[in-house]
């Protein structure tokens, strides 16, 4: 009985300092690239765990879009303490859940061409929409979306989803921005063009490498990816006169979490130079703070004399059922 109890005190001793020797886990909802082997996840978990003393975690859900109808689905109940990886088209959506608490910080030395006032989301990155093309093969450039739309119907494009993809809401939107009332009937001129529509980016990536569109919808900053990782000159992005739809990628803390001061602390790194000059070379988007050194001449943020456009939050919460049914109707036809 004595040596039984020992044991018991022993094994009690033994739980109670593999407890204490717990770190707290930070769990981070975010889209399927961040966490690749190529994004920018595994150098921030790195990064972060060094000076957190804690165990971060990230969820991948899909694209944007995706990541937001999972928080939904979830509510108060999800294991996320901040969700990583809405843009500024989500926002209104996102706000409207609930879920999110202010986050307290200030952007300062922004990078951003816009001023950041909002409360309850930090931006980590920002970029322009674009279709990009192989220079080697595709010859006859589109310029605009006309000029896509009118092109021979033998000239393919791949785009994401505006239901699951923030690309895919971003072209829906850019369309919209540049075209008004006749963007139903630009989409039904570009409804031959189009291969296929994928859930999200990576899918429709992917296909543009392996030759089954002449096009993809992603980034003015996606050429620059081929040439410092695989010095590789023959990508480039088009143009468009209409102007190009602008993307602020954001972070947000959920309300609820049992973490909020290390919710905060990682907020705050975000925005430092340990989180901000990974994202460059990682997730191939400008940072939202001024870089501590010079971008590589590849990050070339020209988009020729074309506008930067880009819908107020609350405009695009108002126009966004409208948009979506007029691609749908369109891509039926």
């Amino acid at each position: 009985m004595i040596r039984s109890l020992f044991l018991a005190a022993g094994l009690l001793t033994v739980c109670a300092s593999a407890q204490a020797n717990e770190k707290p886990v930070l769990n981070i909802y975010t889209y399927d690239s961040f966490v690749s082997d190529w994004g920018p996840g595994p150098a921030i978990e790195k990064a972060f765990e060094a000076i957190c003393d804690c165990d971060l975690k990230f969820t991948a859900a899909g694209d944007g879009a995706a990541l937001l109808s999972r928080l939904k689905l979830e509510g108060t109940r999800t294991k996320a303490d901040i969700v990583l990886g809405f843009d500024s088209a989500l926002l209104e959506e996102a706000r409207e859940t609930g879920l999110f608490a202010a986050y307290g910080a200030t952007l300062e030395n922004s990078n951003l061409p816009i001023e950041w006032g909002d409360k309850d989301f930090l931006p980590y990155d920002w970029g322009y929409f674009a279709f990009v093309y192989d220079n080697t093969k595709l010859k006859r450039v589109p310029t605009s979306f006309r000029e896509l739309a009118a092109a021979p119907d033998d000239l393919k494009i791949v785009i994401q989803d505006p239901r699951s993809s923030t690309p895919g809401l971003g072209l829906l939107l850019w369309i919209k921005a540049a075209y008004g009332d006749e963007a139903p009937a630009i989409w039904e001129a570009l409804a031959p063009h189009i291969v296929t529509v994928t859930k999200g980016w990576s899918e429709a990536y992917g296909m543009f490498l392996e030759g089954e569109a002449d096009l993809v919808l992603s980034y003015t900053t996606s050429p620059a990816y081929h040439i410092l990782a695989e010095d590789d000159a023959t990508k480039s992005a088009a143009t468009f006169t209409e102007g190009h739809y602008m993307q602020i990628e954001v972070a947000g803390k959920i309300a609820a979490s049992k973490q909020q001061a290390l919710a905060d602390q990682f907020l705050a790194f975000m925005i430092s130079a340990g989180f901000q000059d990974i994202i460059p070379t990682t997730n191939w988007m400008y940072p939202a703070v001024k870089p501590s050194e010079a971008l590589p001449a590849a990050f070339d943020p020209s988009i020729g004399e074309a506008p930067a456009l880009l819908l107020p939050a609350a405009e695009v919460s108002a126009i966004k059922s409208k948009a979506l049914e007029e691609w749908l109707t369109a891509l039926s036809k």
